[in-house]
């Protein structure tokens, strides 16, 4: 029996197709055991910007020294309203598929079996980076507010035990509190960036007498590599759509996404712009990465004092979404799901720790900011916000393909969807893997497990 037999049969006995929705959801409300579903769609949105914005907020100006002010500009508007389509086009899916709770289901849903697998794997492997993007923000944070008194090592360490305990809480609904604390610390260290640079006469990294360059520039040509990564930096600042859907999964009314959806992706979008070209204009090319350390040695404490938090919180996200998943995977069809046993106790603690120390072990291996969130994009978010959404779409809407003129115009450009994520898989990785290897012959990364200064600190 396929899927829509299934869905038939349901609505017969269920006599509504509301009832039948809800049958189908992941997570059923409950008042037995464990209820997931109680985010309403402000929470589901602030959960949503803390999603973005943190690591991505932090590499976007050096992104911008690449491709100059106005390219750098154009870019984060494009690509914005390009991840929020996506969204729409995965929301729209979901609401369509209710039983989905993850990219991989939907995956299942159009491709298959081998579908799931693959786009899991790549799932898990792009949050298990981003939240090692994390953890080396963490680090840096408290390189900076101790002077680097202990090894990178150690700091990282820490932050990744931190990270493990707060992405423990097993509810979205309980971490959903504390992005409203996670948001107010990342945005306020963010303006206080913003505000200390236009305060200096010349950047914290510059020279501090005699002539110098800015490197303020309204239009770059960085080459294909640098330029491939700084793209794929941005794209990824915007492009963690794919989790919104296990937030969709815990909300109370998942109709609701697209009012989470806008106002997510307006504010982080006209905050990107507005921070970013600041932060650029004043830095130049002696932007530090991550960002929060551009403006001197006493503002970078004082941010990332305030950010220390937000940092923190992003990567609990992060990495509650992909434990999430495999817990999911796990006990989806069983008591334990939503029950407190041991045994869904024990699953649970066991996939947010695993995840958390090859978190860990893929940040000391990638120490460099940038490079791990370039890298994230490009192998990861390119066929999971690119290729992906353009594929359900074109499974969806297939009577596109022999419909009117305007209707088969459509379908090539989400068609184009697809090839564009190929290209940046393939373009992208490739630059990254090159900055990467001139990274470690230049001495900008000196070793894996390094315990140098990441902050610059000392």
């Amino acid at each position: 029996m396929t899927f829509n037999e299934k869905t038939s049969v349901a609505d017969t006995e269920l006599g509504s197709p509301r009832d039948s929705i809800e049958e189908q959801e992941v997570f059923k409300k409950t008042t037995d055991g464990v209820s997931f579903r109680n985010v309403g769609w402000f929470k589901a949105c602030i959960i949503m910007v803390k999603v973005l914005f943190a690591t991505g907020v932090l590499s976007l100006p050096s992104a911008l020294y690449s491709l100059g002010a106005v390219g750098g500009s154009i870019s984060i508007v494009a690509w914005g309203a390009f991840n929020t389509y996506s969204f729409v086009i995965l929301g729209n899916f979901r609401k369509k598929y209710p039983h989905c709770h993850s990219i991989a289901d939907m995956a299942e849903v159009a491709g298959g079996w081998f579908a799931k697998e693959v786009t899991g794997i790549v799932f898990l492997i792009g949050y298990v980076l981003v939240t090692g993007s994390g953890i080396i923000g963490v680090s840096t944070g408290l390189n900076a507010l101790s002077h680097h008194a202990a090894c990178t090592v150690w700091w990282s360490l820490i932050a990744a035990i931190v990270i493990v305990a707060t992405a423990s809480v097993r509810k979205l609904q309980h971490v959903g509190w504390l992005t409203y604390a996670g948001f107010i610390s990342i945005y306020a260290a963010v303006l206080i960036v913003v505000i200390g640079v236009t305060t200096r006469d010349r950047p914290a990294a510059a020279p501090q007498t005699g002539p110098y360059e800015l490197g303020y520039l309204a239009i770059n040509n960085p080459g294909f590599a640098a330029g491939m990564v700084a793209s794929s930096t941005i794209f990824v600042s915007s492009a963690g759509t794919s989790a919104f859907i296990p937030v969709m999964a815990e909300m109370r009314n998942p109709k609701d996404y697209k009012k989470s959806l806008y106002l997510c992706m307006g504010l982080v979008t006209a905050s990107y712009l507005a921070f970013s070209l600041v932060v650029y204009r004043w830095c130049g090319q002696w932007v530090a990465s991550p960002s929060l350390g551009s403006a001197g040695q006493t503002i970078k404490m004082v941010s990332y004092g305030v950010a220390l938090l937000g940092l923190v919180i992003s990567a609990t996200i992060y990495l509650h979404i992909a434990a999430k998943y495999i817990f999911v995977r796990i006990l989806g069809n069983t008591r334990h799901l939503q029950s407190n046993t041991l045994v869904h106790w024990a699953t649970w603690m066991s996939c947010t720790i695993v995840l958390g120390a090859i978190s860990f072990i893929l940040a000391e291996a990638i120490p460099i900011f940038n490079y791990l969130v370039a890298l994230v994009g490009s192998v990861c978010f390119a066929p999971l916000a690119m290729s992906l959404p353009g594929l359900l779409w074109l499974f969806s809407n297939s009577h596109y393909r022999k419909g009117t003129f305007t209707q088969k115009i459509i379908y090539m450009l989400h068609w184009g969807m697809v090839l564009l994520g190929v290209f940046f898989l393939v373009g992208a990785t490739y630059g990254v893997i090159i900055e990467i290897i001139d990274a470690y012959a230049t001495g900008t990364i000196g070793s894996a497990f390094s315990c140098a200064d990441n902050s610059n600190s000392s």
